[in-house]
């Protein structure tokens, strides 16, 4: 169902009559599309890409410059600022660096183990303290971790995890056993996430929580794990200096599992078979963890940048496009280029949210319902801006329509696709699907699903809290060279230029797809703008009922 204040024969009838508008949303006038272009769009990725914005790195010089550019570019086009009357919404953030000289002990009956940092496992605390510990915390062997009332799962049901340490698996029963009636099939959930994990332990009062890591489930090696999780860790600051977070996360690596299964005396094969039936109950393990964690904290600040239009009818009622404006900064400890320009990833979304500013900035009247402009910090730190901003949203979560996210756009040319990141999850798809076909394209689904990767960017935050979202990827068919010649080109940026200093501004870039999804996306908007329908998620999906919740709570 979609929550509406028309009666159900309007409702039927704006489905009906979509492609034409309705609820007062027409099709989006062509002087608003045409104002989404390559060379505004090329001048912008060029401006934040360059080397004077040495990275966009958070809390640095290049975050001042690209604070002072969005602004300078918002107020320009006429918006107001979002924060009152500041153009950014500061985000407290936290620097935690892990001392790695630590030893995992674990010790039982039948002897012990003594772990390795890094080699045998990751661990961390996002508590905002000089020193974390377990002391003789008792494993429990918790399956998936998962509670789901919606799925009828509780991984947790009857056991007390109050100060002990949670042994969980990665991904979810869906995956594992690839029915497509279990969860959602091969492609990963949220409580596939590890992140979830993590959360609902600290839920659960567990003192710790180790994720058992699997490349296949995990969607990355080993080398991903000590990689992403040595070093600063950075993160938001609750009230509680995050003291209600486990004391330690981390993760093990998949052959050191195995031999604390056996310490334990337990088939750890035989257990995972059981963890992907509803039925399971947790395993204590006759075990039990010792560690100590000691930290170095470094605080910082970073800011959001948010700018809005004032709806002409219903200026209490927010649609968000929102794009991450940072990336990596400069590393001084390279040799040759130290800068990670951040061309595609994100200067590319964060210029396409100006264009799509630009767009609606330009309309007269405004519509119906107000539109808010959103470039986020910290996504590359885990999603910290988004995150902050959840938390402490400029409008009220309960009174915002949709979030429509954009992180990295096409830089091949037109093709004949679109990719949706979560396709199926809500009824966002319907009002892309009508806005594909008006363009003669087709929506695909993300090929690889089962990775996640809808939990990994900025939208993911408007979702967990209830809000639909909307995240496209680049389409693979080009229009010239076909299917192959895109997949060629996707893997040859991830192998050569993610997260390297040579994702830099190209001139051979072919901006024509880009602005094709960025007047797709301003076409979205602009019809949810318009009308008096609140989209949901549909019937099923794991953050359905956060979302019927709010709104029965507001209207």
């Amino acid at each position: 169902m979609r929550y509406v204040k028309a009666s159900r024969a309007q409702i039927t009838s704006c489905f009906a009559l979509l492609l034409l508008g309705c609820g007062g949303a027409a099709a989006a006038p062509d002087e608003s599309l045409e104002l989404i272009e390559t060379e505004g769009l090329a001048e912008h990725i060029r401006v934040l890409a360059s080397d004077e914005f040495e990275g966009r790195a958070p809390a640095s010089e290049g975050e001042r410059l690209t604070v002072e550019y969005l602004s300078d570019a918002f107020a320009n086009l006429g918006l107001r600022p979002g924060n009152g009357d500041a153009w950014v919404q500061p985000v407290p953030l936290v620097a935690i660096t892990a001392d790695p000289n630590m030893t995992l002990l674990v010790e039982g009956d039948d002897g012990d183990r003594s772990l390795s940092y890094e080699e045998d496992f990751m661990v961390w605390t996002k508590r905002v303290i000089d020193r974390s510990s377990l002391d003789d915390s008792e494993l429990v062997f918790v399956g998936y971790g998962i509670v789901a009332p919606e799925y009828g799962w509780d991984d947790y049901a009857g056991v007390d995890v109050t100060g002990k340490t949670v042994v969980v698996l990665v991904n979810d029963p869906g995956y594992a056993t690839g029915d497509e009636a279990l969860f959602n099939g091969h492609a990963m959930t949220y409580y596939g996430r590890w992140t979830y994990k993590f959360e609902e332990a600290a839920r659960q009062g567990a003192a710790g929580a180790l994720i058992i890591h699997d490349t296949g489930p995990a969607g990355y090696p080993w080398e991903v794990v000590t990689g992403s999780w040595s070093g600063r860790q950075f993160g938001l600051v609750a009230d509680d200096a995050n003291l209600s977070r486990v004391a330690v996360e981390g993760w093990l690596q998949l052959d050191v599992a195995r031999d604390l299964f056996e310490l334990a005396d337990l088939d750890m094969a035989s257990l995972m078979e059981d963890a992907t039936e509803p039925d399971f109950e947790p395993v204590p393990m006759q075990i039990a963890a010792t560690l100590e964690i000691r930290n170095k904290v470094e605080r910082s600040v970073s800011n959001n940048v948010a700018a809005w239009i004032e709806g002409s009818e219903r200026p209490d009622e927010f649609i968000v496009f929102m794009a991450h404006w940072d990336h990596l900064g400069r590393d001084e400890t390279l040799e040759g280029d130290q800068i990670y320009n951040g061309a595609l990833d994100n200067a590319t979304g964060t210029a396409g949210l100006l264009e799509i500013a630009e767009a609606f900035a330009a309309l007269d009247p405004p519509p119906a319902r107000s539109v808010l402009f959103l470039a986020v910090t910290a996504e590359e730190k885990g999603l910290l801006g988004s995150e902050y901003y959840g938390e402490h949203p400029l409008q009220p979560l309960e009174n915002t329509v949709a979030a429509i996210n954009m992180d990295g756009l096409n830089t091949i040319g037109p093709v004949h696709d679109i990719t949706v990141i979560g396709l199926g999850n809500s009824e966002l798809d319907d009002y892309l699907e009508q806005a594909a076909t008006a363009q003669n394209r087709v929506v695909r689904a993300d090929p690889e699903a089962e990775k996640g990767f809808f939990y990994r960017s900025d939208h993911f935050n408007f979702a967990k809290k209830g809000v639909p979202a909307l995240y496209t990827d680049r389409g693979m068919d080009h229009i010239e060279f076909g299917e192959e010649y895109g997949r060629r080109m996707s893997e040859e940026y991830t192998a050569e230029r993610y997260h390297k200093p040579s994702d830099e501004w190209d001139e051979s870039w072919d901006l024509d797809g880009a602005v094709d999804d960025l007047r797709l996306l301003f076409e979205i908007g602009y019809r949810l703008a318009g009308e008096d329908v609140w989209p949901n998620w549909r019937e099923g999906n794991e953050f359905r009922a956060a979302r019927d919740v709010m709104m029965g709570a507001s209207r």
